[in-house]
């Protein structure tokens, strides 16, 4: 069952925000779907725009301290050792690759874009404990994981949530469906793979699937 999640007012910018930015920053320290050819950010009419939430972080950082470390043992099990699954399975299109330069407060697009029709269920890439499951800003409605392996995994813009915040969930299960909340210009599924939970950590998801068996294109 989902969990329908209302859209709030959109904030303005503030100082306090602008602040709270700089210091995140500071802190940061086997099935394959085929894709159809990459678009860059500036072509595509399905991708994000300015992609931090001062706000989300904070609420991110605490929830993420209030869930022990502990929980995610024994969470490997949940699917074949250092194997990722895709977050799709039907066909989408690549909208805005990662590290695409632009507006973005980190300098470049820090997840990548996959354009799929509104309502088609995004899975997890890897199991792990839900940190977040609810509104979270610029990244609209979005669910965290944390994974065993200390990366978090952050899906944004969903049009429903399916999963509770402090779940433990498996490989390849189900997240939700995509949608186009928060700062996004049409329906995509925004997925950004990072190091540790601080944004200016990504990495690039497509390698990070790679390297355990799932490719993006």
């Amino acid at each position: 069952m989902g969990y329908h999640i209302d859209v709030p007012p959109r904030a303005g910018s503030t100082r306090r925000d602008a602040l709270g930015m700089a210091a995140a920053l500071l802190a940061g320290g086997a099935l394959s779907f085929r894709a159809a050819a990459p678009a860059s950010a500036e072509e595509s009419e399905d991708s994000c725009s300015a992609h931090y939430d001062a706000e989300f972080e904070s609420a991110l950082a605490s929830a993420d301290e209030r869930i022990p470390e502990d929980d995610d043992r024994g969470i490997a099990r949940f699917g074949p050792p250092g194997r990722c699954a895709l977050p799709l399975r039907r066909r989408y299109r690549i909208t805005a690759q990662y590290g695409v330069r632009g507006d973005w407060l980190a300098g470049h697009h820090t997840g990548i874009d996959l354009a799929v029709p509104r309502g088609t269920p995004v899975y997890a890439v890897g199991g792990g404990v839900v940190v977040l499951a609810r509104w979270s800003g610029a990244y609209g409605n979005a669910v965290t994981v944390r994974m065993p392996d200390g990366h978090y995994a952050v899906y944004a813009h969903l049009s429903r949530i399916g999963v509770r915040q402090g779940a433990r969930i498996r490989t390849g299960a189900g997240l939700g469906s995509s949608g186009a909340t928060g700062r996004a210009t049409g329906p995509h599924l925004h997925l950004e793979i990072r190091a540790r939970r601080h944004y200016g950590s990504d990495v690039s998801p497509s390698k990070y699937l790679a390297r355990r068996g799932a490719r993006l294109w």
